[in-house]
């Protein structure tokens, strides 16, 4: 082998034909090629087997399994957003409820204000009414008694008038005769 190291004919002789020439790209030699066609149909076979085999079924699950959890997702995300519109129409609903129930609390309770604002507003009327008749029945006393006093009073007024024009003390009778046709007429 020490040999064949050292002997730089031996390493050209695999690069180079005979003649000095280099030899064809193996491939394309015309005496390996049935050979080399036949190792390429073992190989493709062999590659097309474990592919079809076992890579393209491997490939094919994984794509299955993502496919199938993605319809899953998509269900899942249905049937959260049926059940989201359904809460949204039962809380639309239950507002509808409450704010009814509101407003007829709200009118109740407004006629009831009114109704009880109209009987405190009957009795006020009827107090003061019943005091507006009892300032009546006072007036109308008072002016009686005004009203008989008035006429001593303008008896005495008109005695001490005449009393002081004329200097002469005037009889009663006369006074009381001037001031009746005066209250009279």
């Amino acid at each position: 082998m020490a040999e064949s190291h050292g002997d730089a004919k031996g390493a050209a002789a695999h690069t180079e034909a005979e003649g000095g020439h280099k030899a064809p790209f193996p491939p394309f030699q015309k005496d390996t090629f049935a050979s080399q066609l036949v190792s390429l149909l073992i190989a493709f076979v062999a590659l097309y087997l474990i592919v079809s085999r076992i890579a393209l079924p491997r490939v094919g699950k994984t794509i299955d399994d993502r496919q199938n959890a993605i319809e899953g997702d998509l269900a899942a995300a249905q049937k959260l957003k049926d059940e989201s519109d359904s809460a949204l129409k039962a809380y639309e609903s239950e507002l509808a409820a409450a704010r009814s129930r509101a407003q007829a609390i709200g009118a109740e309770t407004r006629e009831k204000l009114s109704a009880a604002s109209e009987a405190e507003r009957k009795t006020l009327e009827e107090r003061l009414s019943l005091k507006l008749a009892d300032a009546e029945k006072t007036i109308a006393s008072t002016r009686e008694t005004a009203m008989s006093n008035v006429r001593g009073i303008a008896a005495d007024a008109a005695a001490a008038i005449v009393q002081r024009l004329t200097g002469v003390v005037p009889d009663g009778t006369s006074v009381d005769r001037a001031v009746d046709a005066s209250l009279k007429g």
